[in-house]
């Protein structure tokens, strides 16, 4: 290959990375502005924070539940063109949120429409990502990039939601994001699909029913827990077993020879499942945070929305901080390291936390706390991407991103509805430190499972 040819693809592979990563920074970004909105919203649209808290929840289960399917459909359509739809998909809801006359058309609009969107566009992020990006260290540089967006864009939503929110209106926000999205598409003219899509490929639409159907009864279920404990209790049951039935027919599927939607052999390697683990816990923590911090700040201290919005700064800071150190990090620590110490760090992040702001009634206290947690998030984002997608060959990128991205959504799900499920039950001081405990515990589970990573094989 000529130098002009190879400066030419790395300016494409650029170009590429920008829209990627910028696609990543969006739609995180939509996961945990509206957690700046609260008061707002309430009252513009008549509701109450449970309102709000089922809105963003919704969104962040469409994009879990979706995820899979999304990931099967790049194979037969394409990823720039499941890319491309995407963007188009949540542009509309961006915009439909923006006018909602109220929470039903709110939802419509940001939780079922954007979702749709986010589950249609971001599985193309990481597979072209890892189809661009051969070898591992410009691979873990690329994501570092695209995670250091994505974190930011959920640690820096609420600041940026609280600037447009005060200055504006909650509304604007929802137009800011439909302009993020017509420079994403522009970005992504040039973006080259190194794999023909294959239109021959199947698609097992009464998988993705049940799988969808099993992850939302789940979800209700934790929403209910505050409410009717005899409700949660059959909603969680009635999910398991609709999940359950879901892995019988793709077992029954596999062996009649013909294509599930997700296939049972990802589970196989004992790595990958450990970093889906890792991701899946990375994303509760990081979601579960945003929502009962910002929630607490406005609810209980009456802080406006930019007021909440600075005080995340410190969590922003520290996650840009660590996140675009990737490449440097993954060439001097493991990646088993990196993730072990960015849990430990959160651990000591969230203690940090509660404790200050129970002692003391300035806004300063959270940042101590914040700022570690964002560091400890943006050290173990990208290893875990790497070690989950590194762990499979080309062919299988489109099932394994898929799996990824919802582990991690569900994730995020999982963070806002069982956290806020805690804080909204009662919003005092003692709700918002079991919440926050309840975080840090659950980051010793993602702890013990990234210790459990092997120390060999670039790991």
């Amino acid at each position: 290959m000529t130098e002009a040819a190879v400066r030419q693809q790395t300016a494409g592979q650029r170009r590429a990375l920008a829209a990627l990563a910028l696609a990543q920074f969006i739609c995180s970004f939509a996961g945990s502005n509206m957690n700046v909105m609260i008061n707002d919203i309430s009252r513009d649209l008549d509701t109450t924070v449970q309102g709000v808290q089922v809105a963003i929840t919704v969104f962040l289960l469409v994009m879990a539940a979706l995820m899979i399917p999304g990931g099967k459909l790049t194979d037969r359509y394409g990823r720039k063109r499941c890319f491309l739809t995407g963007l188009v998909v949540y542009a509309t809801g961006a915009l439909l949120s923006a006018v909602s006359p109220g929470l039903g058309v709110l939802i419509l609009g940001n939780s079922i429409l954007e979702g749709v969107g986010t589950a249609l566009l971001i599985p193309p992020v990481y597979i072209l990502t890892t189809l661009l990006y051969q070898d591992l260290n410009s691979r873990a540089r690329a994501f570092g990039v695209i995670m250091a967006l994505g974190g930011i864009g959920a640690a820096a939503g609420p600041l940026i939601g609280g600037l447009i929110t005060t200055g504006i209106s909650w509304r604007a926000a929802f137009v800011f994001q439909a302009l993020v999205i017509g420079v994403i598409v522009l970005l992504s003219r040039r973006v080259v699909d190194p794999l023909p899509p294959d239109p021959s490929r199947s698609f097992d639409t009464f998988g993705a029913v049940l799988s969808a159907a099993g992850l939302l009864l789940v979800v209700m279920g934790i929403l209910a827990a505050d409410n009717d404990i005899r409700l949660m209790i059959v909603l969680l049951a009635a999910g398991a077993a609709v999940l359950g039935w879901f892995f019988h027919w793709v077992r029954a599927r596999e062996a009649s020879g013909r294509e599930p939607l997700l296939s049972l052999s990802l589970f196989h390697d004992r790595t990958s499942n450990l970093g889906l683990v890792t991701q899946n816990v990375q994303w509760l923590v990081l979601m579960g945070t945003s929502f009962t911090v910002a929630a607490y700040l406005q609810v209980v201290r009456h802080y406006d929305a930019i007021q909440t919005g600075v005080v995340f700064t410190a969590a922003t800071l520290g996650l840009l901080c660590t996140s675009l150190s990737a490449k440097r990090l993954a060439e001097r620590r493991s990646q088993r390291a990196l993730v072990m110490a960015g849990f430990g760090v959160c651990v000591v992040g969230i203690l940090v936390l509660v404790a200050l702001a129970g002692a003391y009634s300035t806004a300063w206290a959270f940042v101590p706390g914040l700022l570690l947690i964002g560091l400890g998030l943006g050290v173990m984002l990208t290893p875990s991407v790497n070690i989950v997608q590194s762990s499979f060959p080309e062919a299988r990128q489109g099932e394994i991103s898929g799996l990824s991205r919802s582990v991690s959504n569900l994730g995020s799900t999982f963070g806002t509805a069982i956290a806020g499920t805690i804080l909204v039950s009662g919003l005092s001081s003692g709700a918002y430190a079991a919440a926050m405990l309840t975080l840090a515990v659950l980051s010793l589970v993602g702890l013990a499972a990234a210790a459990r990573l092997p120390r060999t094989g670039g790991i």
